[in-house]
């Protein structure tokens, strides 16, 4: 009997240890995180628009509301809000929202975003034409820039009968630090700056 037991509390404890393994690679390696979370759907992973599929879109009468949530990684000295906390839509209406970035530090600095939206089930509804996320982006020192972010609810939500219930879905980012090639050109979102609404960073 003893050996029994020892035998299950090695084998649960070398299981245990593959999963964290495992967990903790994907957490260290953002990219690789992000691209998980793409393929398999996991953590309410928004899905991306092919090029012209918005301009098919059936508008409905269903109204939903689009909440905003941000989070900065304690390695990456940023200052990271959204804009706006919500905006309200109709299911199929092109929105568009804007995030705002502050880099506090006195040195260029590279940062990479990760996303999810919840209900985790609106995920496979929720579709981004544009994104900062899509790619790196690159703040100088004290550098303050507009992040925007385009997406649609995709009409055929109304056909799932498990999102009858969703009336609103929150769109969350997390940014970390990305020191790989961090002496590439800063993000052209600067260029934003001037013309789109922003909040206040304390």
């Amino acid at each position: 009997m003893a050996t029994s037991v020892n035998k299950n509390t090695r084998v649960a404890l070398v299981l245990g240890g593959l999963v964290c393994g495992m967990v903790g690679l994907a957490f260290a390696s953002v990219p690789l995180y992000r691209l998980f979370c793409q393929v398999t759907g996991f953590g309410g992973t928004t899905q991306v628009s092919e090029a012209g599929a918005e301009d098919n879109l059936v508008v409905s009468d269903r109204d939903m509301t689009i909440r905003f949530d941000s989070t900065v990684n304690g390695d990456l000295p940023w200052k990271f809000k959204p804009a706006q906390r919500a905006v309200d839509l109709k299911v199929g209406e092109e929105g568009i929202a804007f995030y705002r970035a502050k880099n506090t530090s006195d040195k260029k600095v590279k940062g990479v975003a990760t996303f999810n939206v919840t209900p985790l089930k609106a995920g496979q509804y929720f579709v981004k034409i544009d994104c900062f996320c899509f790619s790196e982006q690159t703040l100088l020192p004290g550098q303050e820039v507009d992040m925007p972010v385009t997406f649609y609810v995709d009409p055929e939500i109304e056909n799932d009968p498990n999102l009858s219930d969703v009336k609103t879905i929150t769109l969350s980012y997390t940014f970390f630090r990305d020191d790989e090639e961090e002496g590439q050109e800063v993000s052209d979102l600067s260029n934003n700056a001037g013309s789109n609404p922003v909040i206040e960073i304390n």
